[in-house]
């Protein structure tokens, strides 16, 4: 375990286990996004094993031997339900798993059968570590929900020791697509700003509708598009959820709409972050989701 820069505000006690809470300490986070995707992750609150490794192998697919092995020590920021921490803990060390939400509560429940997990309550602008501490930090849908992006990206590289690696994932302004595929990113982004004002009860039936109702019949076109050829259905909207499950369905879709603060960027974007963060050896995967790289301190 890492030790803590200055004492919690408070210690909560989730089952048996005592979690250090920093709230309140963090300074680059909105507090409407903070609760509602503490609300997010306690309604999905778990995942099975197949579940987290068949997401895991497509987010973590940059990650090398050389960036985690027996003696990496880890971060994880924005751990939300602590999936991505129980993705990496097996090839590492140790992993700190933080959230400033109410979905530690989860995180420790999913993570605690493994030993070499410690969660956190704590966010951007108010990480209670040493720069320099981390082997590996890695943040998994997390920066594009805070108010100042490029801010919490130099904050998990100063985390870095020298050599270390970040791994991020970021929502793209789809920009390696075509102009008709872009011109649902205005629409998609007013209905969120709509759906995520409403209260809870009625935003989470709202965006199981969008999921049933836009979702799956793009996800069905694509479908049947794969039929006639190994890479037009990969064109449709959608198109990467066709092998998902109707859970990760229902949770993208209120992970997608039911957000208040939300922020695309594209591939040059995003590198001249991390360049300015004063990282170097960037790599973009390929492959869905987009953006998601891997880039040395």
């Amino acid at each position: 375990m890492m030790p803590y820069v200055r004492p919690p505000r408070r210690v909560l006690r989730i089952d048996d286990i005592d979690v250090a809470s920093f709230v309140g300490d963090e300074v680059n986070a909105d507090a409407r996004t903070v609760s509602s995707f503490g609300e997010e992750w306690t309604r999905f609150a778990s995942f099975t094993d197949e579940e987290t490794r068949r997401a895991g192998d497509e987010i973590f697919d940059l990650l090398t031997p050389e960036m985690a092995h027996a003696g990496t020590v880890a971060l994880d920021i924005g751990c939300g339900t602590g999936r991505w921490s129980r993705y990496v803990a097996p090839r590492v060390k140790f992993v700190e798993a933080v959230d400033p939400s109410a979905a530690v509560r989860a995180a420790v429940r999913l993570t605690r059968p493994l030993g070499n997990i410690r969660v956190t309550q704590a966010g951007y602008g108010g990480l209670p570590f040493r720069p320099g501490t981390f082997d590996l930090v890695f943040s998994i849908g997390v920066v594009h929900h805070v108010p100042d992006t490029e801010g919490a990206i130099r904050e998990a590289a100063a985390m870095l020791k020298p050599g270390g690696w970040l791994l991020l994932y970021v929502y793209y302004d789809l920009d390696n697509r075509g102009a008709a595929y872009r011109a649902l990113l205005p629409i998609a982004d007013v209905c969120r700003r709509v759906v995520s004002r409403l209260n809870s009860r009625v935003k989470f039936v709202a965006c199981d509708i969008l999921a049933a109702t836009v979702y799956l019949p793009l996800v069905g076109l694509a479908r049947i598009v794969r039929l006639a050829g190994p890479r037009a259905w990969m064109n449709v909207p959608l198109a990467y959820y066709v092998d998902k499950p109707w859970k990760i369905i229902r949770n993208d879709s209120l992970d997608r709409f039911g957000t208040p603060l939300e922020k695309r960027f594209s591939r040059k974007g995003l590198q001249g972050m991390l360049e300015r963060a004063g990282l170097t050896d960037i790599r973009f995967s390929d492959s869905q989701p987009y953006w998601h790289v891997v880039a040395r301190r």
